[in-house]
């Protein structure tokens, strides 16, 4: 029958639901002090405390074993099979499971609720709905004693905890009107508590009672400013003016009255505004914008954010104005600021298609590495999930019509949308307008004089007649205070004569946007031929930015005169350097150049062609550097394509890092207008380059894609790496079984075709999901096969990796020496050949041995030198592993502080990165640190979301080592039930996956903990 011990309400033991005598009320409380303390040592010192506080009888000890004794007797009464109290040296324990005591059961529910918010929360839910059921009463009723006063209240900390965990669970769900009950009782208990009421506060807004919640805060606030002085309250006086300003809840919410466990991520805040220039007039558009921001609407009504349009002809300033609004609102947007090109008058781009700028979007938004759907609508409901309760700031720049606009909009979120396009965009449902007109003369003038930065060689006249020409408009003004800085030997004076004589000057910018185009052509018709030829092509360039060698493949020309060409360009500020050798083209003289590109159709198409071929063979040169182990299929050769001189590992790494963006916009576009073998290849050469920067699993539908093709092609060969590189794919989103299942399909391919190199690859990535999923006996078998092959071949790179791979699985089978052996060979070859990463790998897998034979110093010394190469690598899951594997020698070493760092900064990582296996290893390292220091009940809840999170993803490794770790700090805080079945599940799955030292250490631990309960000592 079930057995419980409640000391909410009145005292009691209950089996099957049926309470038994305790006796008198001493008698009672001293059940109640051993329970709450259950299957630890309680002193007799504390005991005495807790029953008659600082004023004890002069025979209180005795009197303690008298109550003792009947307590004995109540519970053998209650069951004859019901725990049993031992009596140590000047103590006495209570053996009972903690959570047979409710209020024990009762806050583990709320921890591991706390542990699981972020990762499930639907699971945390349900625990806090567990944790209720635990709850009877005030605890400890009837009892009265500072100790019972003390219990009181730290119980009823944690159901202030338990609350406001589930209003934030709710929140979340955007359920705010449910959040209402479950935080309006605590607040009259609570009436300062600021986290609390400014929580509330946001419940009531959202759930439509904000009158309610204005007087709940105003009231609240001035308490608080009254017993704590005029720096009080500055929380609540934010949201106060958030909700008087219309602020929607779910930005409000966003603010920050949660109270966060310490291992959750806060989500990414977003800022990729451009830089922002010294300001000049607009100060009636700027104070019209800001106003228009303040005063929401929207789409979505009361609950939406402003919508707000900068309009006006091109080059007036409306991006230039939507920036600098940007950063003077900054504060009123604390979840970020997003600047999106929508490129309406850019002739690279598809006007109202939104799926680049929502890619953009989701991109600055989520986590990296994150999967994006492939659908619009898909892609578009992302995106207003995302941004449901986010108060953010997103610049919407040079949108074509209201169509493109319409599907990028939040919804029904407090997010803010500022519009900039040339176009009066009248299909906007409560949007506000700004319009800009051209600068007042004496703001031009300050524009040009701002812009030319020297007085000695101009006259004030001669400037204002030059703006005057210009038409006041700020474009046409930055181009002449352009022209003239790059002639060194003119004055304003030779600049106006040159605007003003003849026919075709800049005068005829008057005439507004039709005239710019004539200030664009007559730059056009200074360039020679092959200047022109290179302006037209860069307009066809897919990324912002771009390099010389990629102009020069657009347009066939020599690289030298290319080069050449854009230093002319430079110089008439047609294209402009953000950064050596690196160029950018303005959107309306890309609109311009893309023009003159339109009557040339067949060449642009062939122009784009060899923009590909360039960007993926040069991709291909630098991989092959970076990655030199992989299986690869050769490119189709291209002999007219100049790539850039990439001779080491450095260079290529930083050419990839550099041409991260283009090469994944170029595979956007092979992807939509080349061939299925061209996209088969390209996909194929950036894989290891999209697994580097998290966005492989995005990419998963071409590689599936890849597959296809090579089956149909009939190439098996090519077939066989896209699948060990869909395979990469699968292993990075813990789907083990359909990584295996696309190796052992590369695996047949490769042994059908008798190609042992190919072969070996394919074992070598399918051990990588066997060892995961825990397949060690199989693992070796193949290592070992692989081995002697690659040995026979004299590739030390791969023999070098595969003595990596074979060490790891003895290690796993505890045949240390083995380990350490395959270890040191694999750190000899990686040297030999000057494979960095292969070193610092090695060196990590040595300090795996040294933690694993208990020699920590060593291992300390290892994984710190490991981490110091990493650190030259720009991949941060590779960092994140080896920062807490080094937090696990750390944690032995007794420096808990500094591998909780690690460990929760790891977490970061991961959970950025969507790697679930990594998440479970950083969570389950944190809640190892905790118990080293000492505070195994923090520790128990996040074992178990490491456990849960290893169970679902099948990794049959950390199963085995986060059950064990939980059972520890079970047993640690009198979890013996829970630990015993903990236990018997790393021993089971040990025993399964082939590793005996960890069934040894299980098997030991489940033995203690079955015995340790019936050790009885008398009085």
């Amino acid at each position: 029958m079930e057995f419980e011990i409640r000391l909410s309400g009145s005292i009691e033991v209950r089996v099957g639901g049926r309470a038994g005598p305790l006796g008198p009320t001493k008698s009672r409380a001293a059940l109640a002090a051993l329970a709450w303390d259950a299957g630890r040592s309680v002193s007799v010192d504390s005991l005495v405390h807790r029953i008659w506080d600082d004023h004890p009888p002069a025979t209180a000890r005795e009197t303690l074993h008298t109550h003792i004794s009947r307590v004995r007797r109540a519970l053998r009464t209650a069951d004859p099979d019901a725990p049993t109290i031992t009596s140590r040296t000047n103590s006495y324990v209570l053996h009972v499971d903690p959570d047979r005591v409710d209020l024990r059961a009762y806050t583990s529910c709320v921890e591991q609720a706390r542990a699981l918010k972020g990762s499930d929360d639907d699971a945390a839910l349900q625990l806090l709905e567990r944790a209720d059921t635990h709850r009877y009463g005030e605890p400890l009723a009837g009892i009265s004693g500072s100790w019972p006063d003390h219990l009181r209240a730290t119980v009823g900390e944690t159901a202030l905890i338990a609350a406001m965990t589930r209003a934030e669970l709710l929140m979340n769900a955007g359920r705010f009107t449910e959040a209402v009950p479950v935080l309006a009782p605590l607040a009259p208990e609570h009436p300062v508590d600021e986290a609390l009421v400014g929580l509330l506060a946001v419940a009531l807004h959202g759930g439509g009672r904000t009158a309610e919640a204005t007087k709940l805060l105003q009231r609240t606030r001035q308490r608080v400013i009254r017993d704590i002085g005029l720096d009080g309250g500055r929380r609540l006086h934010r949201i106060q003016e958030g909700i008087l300003a219309g602020t929607p809840a779910g930005a409000l919410y966003g603010q920050g009255p949660r109270r966060r466990p310490a291992a959750r991520v806060g989500r990414p805040v977003p800022d990729n505004l451009p830089r922002d220039v010294p300001w000049i007039g607009r100060r009636a558009e700027l104070r019209r914008l800001t106003s228009a921001l303040s005063e929401g609407g929207g789409e979505g009504g009361g609950e939406s954010g402003a919508v707000v349009t900068v309009e006006g002809m091109g080059g007036v300033g409306k991006t230039a104005l939507a920036v600098h609004c940007g950063y003077q609102v900054a504060d009123r947007y604390p979840d970020g600021r997003c600047f999106v090109r929508l490129g309406g008058h850019a002739a690279d781009r598809t006007a109202g298609a939104p799926d680049r700028a929502l890619t953009t979007l989701l991109r600055v938004l989520g986590p990296e590495g994150k999967e994006l759907p492939q659908d619009t609508e898909e892609l578009i409901a992302m995106w207003r999930s995302l941004a449901r309760d986010r108060r953010m700031l997103v610049i919407l720049d040079d949108a074509v019509c209201s169509e493109q606009v319409r599907q990028l909009l939040p919804g029904a979120s407090p997010t803010a949308v500022v519009v900039t396009s040339r176009r009066r965009l009248t299909g906007l449902p409560g949007a506000r307008s700004v319009s800009l007109d051209v600068l007042p003369s004496d703001d031009a003038i300050a524009l040009f004089q701002r812009r030319l930065g020297t007085g000695g060689r101009s006259r004030a006249a001669e400037i204002a007649d030059i703006v005057r020409v210009c038409g006041h408009l700020p474009l046409a003004v930055e181009i002449a205070a352009s022209r003239l800085l790059a002639r060194s030997s003119w004055t304003a004076a030779d600049l106006l004569r040159q605007l003003t004589a003849g026919a075709g000057g800049l005068d005829e910018l008057r005439d507004g946007e039709r005239t710019l185009e004539h200030v664009f052509a007559l730059s056009y018709r200074t360039l020679t031929a092959e200047q022109q030829l290179v302006f037209r092509r860069t307009s066809l360039h897919t990324g912002m930015e771009f390099g010389p060698h990629a102009v020069a493949a657009l347009t066939g020309l020599p690289l030298a005169v290319t080069e050449r060409a854009l230093e002319q360009l430079l110089t008439q500020h047609l294209v402009s350097e953000p950064a050596p050798h690196r160029f950018t083209l303005h959107d309306l003289l890309r609109t311009y150049a893309r023009s003159l590109s339109d009557a040339e159709e067949t060449e642009s198409r062939a122009a784009m062609a060899r923009l590909a071929t360039f960007y993926m063979g040069a991709a291909d040169r630098a991989d092959r550097l970076v990655h030199p182990y992989r299986s690869r299929t050769s490119l189709d050769a291209d002999d007219f394509i100049s790539l850039p001189e990439i001779d080491d590992v450095p260079a290529a790494e930083k050419w990839l890092i550099t041409e991260s963006g283009n090469l994944a916009d170029t595979l956007g576009w092979i992807s939509a207008h080349g061939t299925e073998r061209q996209l088969a290849l390209s996909v194929h050469v950036l894989t290891e380059l999209l697994d580097t920067r998290g966005r492989l699993t995005a990419t998963e539908t071409l590689l599936r894609r890849a597959v296809a093709h090579w089956a149909v092609a009939g190439d098996r060969k090519a077939q066989a790496r896209a699948l060990l590189d869909l395979g990469v794919a699968h292993s990075h989103r813990s789907r083990y079984d359909e990584a295996i299942s696309a190796a052992r399909e590369a695996l047949e391919l490769a042994r059908t075709l008798g190609d042992p190199e190919l072969e070996c690859e394919c074992v070598n990535q399918l051990c990588i999901p066997l060892w995961q999923t825990g397949q060690y006996g199989l693992v070796q078998a193949l290592q070992e096969q692989t081995l002697d092959s690659r040995m026979q071949m004299e590739n030390g790179l791969q023999a070098a990796r595969s003595h990596n791979i074979l060490g790891s699985t003895y290690l796993s089978l505890a045949k240390n020496d083995a380990a350490l052996a395959c270890f040191n060979s694999a750190l000899s070859e990686f040297t030999a050949i000057g494979h960095e990463r292969g070193i610092f790998v090695s060196l990590n897998n040595l300090a795996e041995v040294s933690t694993r034979t208990g020699d920590l110093e060593s291992a300390e010394i290892a994984y710190r030198k490991a981490i110091s190469l990493a650190t030259q690598r720009s991949d941060r899951r590779e960092q994140a592993t080896l920062q807490m594997n080094l937090a696990n020698a750390l944690i032995g070493l007794g420096q808990t502080e500094e591998a909780l760092t690690l460990s929760q900064g790891s977490l970061e990582v991961f959970r950025a990165v969507a790697d679930r296996r990594g998440e479970a290893l950083a969570l389950n390292r944190i809640g190892k640190a905790h118990r080293a220091a000492g505070r195994s009940e923090q520790a128990v809840p996040l074992h178990i979301a490491a456990l849960t999170l290893a169970r679902r993803i099948n990794a049959a490794g950390e199963v085995v080592d986060t059950a064990y770790d939980a059972a520890v700090a079970e047993l640690d805080t009198g979890r013996v039930t829970q630990a015993m079945a903990h236990l018997e599940e790393s021993l089971a799955v040990s025993r399964q996956i082939g590793a005996p030292a960890e069934a040894s250490r299980a098997a030991g631990a489940l033995a203690t903990a079955r015995t340790a309960p019936r050790q009885q000592q008398r009085d």
